[in-house]
């Protein structure tokens, strides 16, 4: 049997995002795994006066972070949560954490790009994919239901 006792859910605080976090938190739950929220900011544009979040330690603990983030409700009760930020590039920064905390799943949404927005944008989802140290479950938004 699979053992996962760390999961990684990146978030852009999006609808797919959300609806990717339910099934995290339902495995987490299942397996009694750590589940960690991780958010990628791109760093800002011009000189930098504070100093960058640190993805190593929870945002709570970063007094620069604390209240500026939508974080999302967990669904499941009991499921152990941490928060995350980092700056830059996300699958990079998805990937680096990962490799961090030794991570055993990767629970992400997907946009869906096709054609010319996912030439322009490229896929954050394609490039974790193909780069991260672990399983990653790519959850699409289904298509609504008439």
């Amino acid at each position: 049997m699979l053992s996962i006792h760390t999961i990684l859910h990146p978030t852009d605080f999006s609808p797919n995002a959300e609806y990717a976090l339910r099934l995290a938190c339902s495995l987490a739950q299942d397996y009694d795994a750590r589940l960690i929220l991780l958010h990628v900011s791109m760093p800002p544009p011009g000189p930098i006066d504070a100093l960058p979040p640190n993805p190593n330690v929870s945002a709570e603990s970063q007094e620069t972070l604390l209240g500026k983030l939508p974080w999302p409700e967990t669904p499941e009760t009991g499921v152990r949560v941490e928060h995350r930020v980092a700056e830059g590039q996300p699958a990079d920064e998805i990937v680096r954490l990962a490799r961090k905390v030794s991570c055993d799943l990767i629970v992400m949404g997907t946009h869906g790009r096709t054609g010319l927005a996912r030439l322009l944008h490229g896929s954050v989802a394609e490039e974790v994919l193909r780069t991260a140290p672990c399983p990653v479950l790519s959850v699409h938004l289904p298509a609504r239901q008439s």
